[in-house]
């Protein structure tokens, strides 16, 4: 029973050694990374979250609003 407890011990101790030598790169290749949680995205998902976006579009009807309120040019008016 205690040979069973030193040898799981002895494995657990070398699991690690060896898991945090090839985390910091020692002894050759390293093994592949376990997925990680997922990042955000690094721009907005969608346009309505895209604040230049809005801001381009407001500005677009800002200059729409100003046509339809200037009177037309010219003498056929």
């Amino acid at each position: 029973m205690k040979l069973l407890l030193v040898v799981l011990v002895f494995a657990a101790a070398t699991y690690l050694a060896v898991r945090w030598m090839q985390d910091r790169g020692y002894g050759g290749t390293s093994a592949p990374r376990r997925p990680s949680k997922p990042r955000p995205p690094a721009r907005p998902v969608a346009p309505d979250d895209d604040e230049s976006f809005l801001r381009d579009l407001e500005r677009k009807r800002r200059q729409e609003r100003r046509r339809e309120q200037q009177p037309p040019d010219g003498p056929d008016a």
